[in-house]
């Protein structure tokens, strides 16, 4: 029924979708799995975040929802500032790094008290003021903020993109027959599906990063939830900033008008999460609530989900109060049990921070960017290479914690000295928490077996031979370039004389080796490098040469028309007897 294309790599076309409409459970749930872990590994993420409900006045009116009221007596439309600062606080004091601003739509539209108040906070709107409070809490805190702002018009976006590393909007239901009379969604203008779609798909257009998905069990049929899981791969084929698919469960809540509504079974939950697995591309982000079904976090996995969506420490779900978040250590328990790990992420997921100069405002890129790491993920420590820091305790323990299969297949060709090829390299950098101590692990056993408990070193000296440099990499402090583009002090190029008395100096103070490293000089040719190793051979012949990177050696080569092996002969011939890797 299921084609291991369509586990590895093809979607789901609609036709495939609605002949699965009834299907046996097992073997679908067998193959979103399997198309999970091929793009997510062995991780299940989430985001430790402060929840901040901005305002609880709404235009519209949901028959399932308990987040929204009326104005109410002597009780404030908004959250103050202060107010919204003291939430973040407590949330960055919990380790929190995600401030999610929850409100309803534009309740100015409707309620007098909610224009009369945005006044005299000094706005007109309340997507204004949202604005100002998630500024406020980005500069006074550093937690990135997440906005549920409802319904916007593409200024609206625009606007928020430049307070905000991510957005969300639910999708709900494509169904506008949701919104008839009787229906949920009937007085609310803004879950018609086409106010909705044309929300998101301004947000693909403004460059947002976005939650979107889906709330099952409102009287939507499953052509229909398949129907609105295609409305938001179109528009994420189109613009690719959808980061993640939430697939909710509806919970019927005492005081509404579904209140006696039945809930959508587990076994309707899993067959819907493991469709969406199907439908969107492998690295697609997949979550469900886990408050929200506290007795099945493994049966969600096994359906296909990789992701938990915000957790809080600190506040609750002010959408669905009676559901309290899950504690975070029972949380990583019951991921592990299912034979996954809890990462945390950031509001933004790691492929989006990677790429921050498309997804994030300049005004965010800069904190975010220091909060990351290569991957995308938070940071956990303050260690970096360079720094005096100690170690994080996961790269110091002692022995080898349990891991999956794969990985241990992996540890194990590599321990016999077999060649690893790129995907199982991949595959070990992308290695986190039990599993990266597990690397560690057995590179330690390794280096135990090869060089029992010797640690060597060699006295050398770097001769820097220039730093003048005509490559323009990002990321470096040491290349110059002209007088007039020159950030970071003067540029320089040694003789050949001082080179040789460089050398000289460090064997006569006991180095055995020099370390030979310079830019990318536009002048230097072949025969400048191998004229540099014949001058500190001349001066020290008994010295090491280590020597060129593969960048140097290649203009070498190619500045003098010879392959690059006759060039490292000819380097080898004038002393360099290690070039730098």
């Amino acid at each position: 029924m299921l084609s291991d294309d369509l586990v590895h790599g093809r979607n789901l076309s609609r036709e495939e979708a609605l002949a699965l409409v009834n299907c046996e459970l097992g073997p679908l749930l067998r193959a979103a799995a399997r198309r999970r872990d091929a793009a997510h590994g062995s991780i299940v993420s989430y985001s430790r975040k402060v929840f901040i409900p901005l305002t609880k006045l709404c235009r519209d009116v949901c028959h399932y929802c308990t987040f929204a009221h009326p104005p109410r007596k002597n009780e404030r439309a908004y959250l103050s500032l202060d107010e919204v600062l003291a939430i973040a606080r407590a949330g960055q004091a919990a380790g929190c790094k995600e401030a999610l601003f929850t409100l309803g739509d534009q309740p100015e539209l409707r309620y007098r008290s909610a224009a009369d108040e945005l006044l005299r906070l000094g706005h007109r709107t309340t997507l204004s003021y949202l604005a100002e409070a998630a500024r406020v809490v980005h500069e006074q805190t550093g937690l990135l903020p997440h906005l549920n702002p409802g319904h916007l018009a593409p200024a609206d976006v625009a606007a928020l993109r430049g307070a905000s590393v991510s957005q969300g909007l639910m999708l709900e239901s494509a169904s506008e027959r949701l919104c008839q009379p009787g229906a949920p969604h009937y007085g609310s203008p803004d879950k018609h599906p086409r106010a909705r779609l044309a929300s998101i798909q301004a947000a693909g257009e403004q460059r947002v990063p976005l939650t979107s998905g889906i709330l099952i069990g409102i009287g939507e049929t499953r052509d229909e939830r398949i129907d609105a899981l295609l409305a938001l791969r179109e528009l994420n084929d189109r613009y690719g900033h959808i980061q993640e698919v939430i697939i909710q469960n509806f919970r019927p809540k005492a005081g509404t008008r579904m209140a006696h509504s039945p809930a959508p079974s587990l076994e309707d939950h899993l067959w819907t999460i493991a469709i969406a697995r199907l439908l969107f591309a492998p690295s697609m982000n997949i979550q469900a609530p886990p408050n929200l079904n506290p007795g099945a976090l493994s049966r969600l996995i096994d359906a296909g989900i990789n992701d938990w969506g915000g957790v809080s420490p600190v506040t609750p779900d002010h959408v669905n109060p009676e559901a309290p978040w899950p504690a975070l250590d029972a949380l990583a328990h019951a991921t592990n049990a299912a034979g996954k790990q809890l990462v945390e992420r950031l509001a933004i997921y790691p492929a989006f921070a990677r790429r921050a100069e498309k997804w994030v405002d300049p005004a965010l890129r800069t904190s975010l960017l220091r909060c990351i790491d290569a991957d995308g993920w938070p940071r956990t420590d303050a260690w970096s290479p360079g720094a005096r820091a100690c170690l994080p305790d996961c790269a110091a323990g002692l022995g080898r914690p349990a891991i999956g299969d794969e990985l241990s297949a992996i540890l194990a060709r590599a321990q016999a000295g077999v060649a690893l090829g790129e995907a199982d390299i991949v595959r070990l950098f992308r290695c986190r928490g039990d599993e990266f101590a597990a690397v560690c692990a057995a590179a330690d056993e390794l280096r135990q077996a090869s060089n029992g408990e010797a640690v060597s070193y060699v006295v050398t000296r770097n001769i820097n031979y220039t730093n003048i440099c005509y490559f323009k990499c990002g990321f470096c402090a040491f290349s110059k370039g002209k007088m007039s583009e020159n950030l970071r002090g003067r540029p320089y190029e040694l003789s050949l004389a001082e080179v040789a008395r460089r050398a000289r100096e460090a064997w006569e103070r006991g180095a055995s080796e020099v370390c030979m490293q310079g830019g990318i000089h536009p002048r230097y040719s072949g025969a400048t490098y191998i004229e540099i190793c014949q001058a500190v051979k001349g001066a020290a012949p008994g010295i090491h040469v280590h020597a060129f990177s593969p960048l140097e050696v290649h203009q070498g080569a190619a500045t003098l028309g010879l392959p690059l092996e006759p060039f490292l002969r000819a380097l080898q011939a004038a002393g360099g007897g290690n070039p730098r890797r």
